[in-house]
């Protein structure tokens, strides 16, 4: 994260908590008309269009207070979607199992990028299984420039079935009815 990005990630951390989501990413992007990308999600790993609207209500007038992007820019609230970005420790222990890209900011015998399935975390190292490779790699969690999920089968199948779990939570009525009380 650049520092404009931890600034921005850092006012806006308790107004995302407060709202019951998690804050994955912040990301700046453009030129002459910039782009704030606030990525979020809620702990269960959902975000819907409705909680990206609300969302983005409850930082808005936060921006406009602090103003922290000199310049016109726009908003933009979204969730890391099913080959989501890997951008905290936590990432690579949820979702451990499921194959990812890596990419480093240093060469580790001979190369930077890296494919394989994660196997989680070991203290502040990203375990992962790399693809022809007999032993489990550790790599330093500071080391990763980026890490994002392949979008596998297995990953879209488990995801749907996480979000139709979800949604069937969110719509079980009261456990007490009229005649318990």
């Amino acid at each position: 994260m650049s520092p404009l990005e931890d600034r921005i990630a850092r006012l806006i951390a308790p107004v995302v908590t407060a709202g019951g989501f998690e804050l994955v990413r912040v990301k700046v992007t453009g030129a002459e008309r910039k782009t704030l990308q606030v990525m979020a999600e809620r702990p269960d790993h959902t975000m819907s269009a409705e909680d990206c609207a609300t969302l983005s209500r409850a930082l808005s007038p936060l921006l406009d207070e602090n103003d922290p992007i000199a310049g016109p820019y726009r908003l933009e609230v979204s969730s890391p979607g099913i080959d989501r970005p890997l951008t905290r420790l936590k990432d690579y222990i949820d979702w451990q199992g499921y194959e990812a890209r890596l990419e480093l900011d240093r060469m580790i015998e001979g190369r930077k990028k890296f494919k394989g399935a994660l196997a989680g975390v070991d203290g502040d190292n990203v375990c992962i299984d790399i693809e022809g490779e007999t032993e489990t790699a550790l790599i330093p969690f500071a080391w990763i420039v980026s890490g994002k999920l392949i979008l596998t089968d297995d990953l879209i199948r488990d995801s749907l079935r996480a979000a139709k779990a979800a949604l069937k939570t969110q719509q079980q009525p009261s456990d007490l009815t009229a005649g318990d009380a």
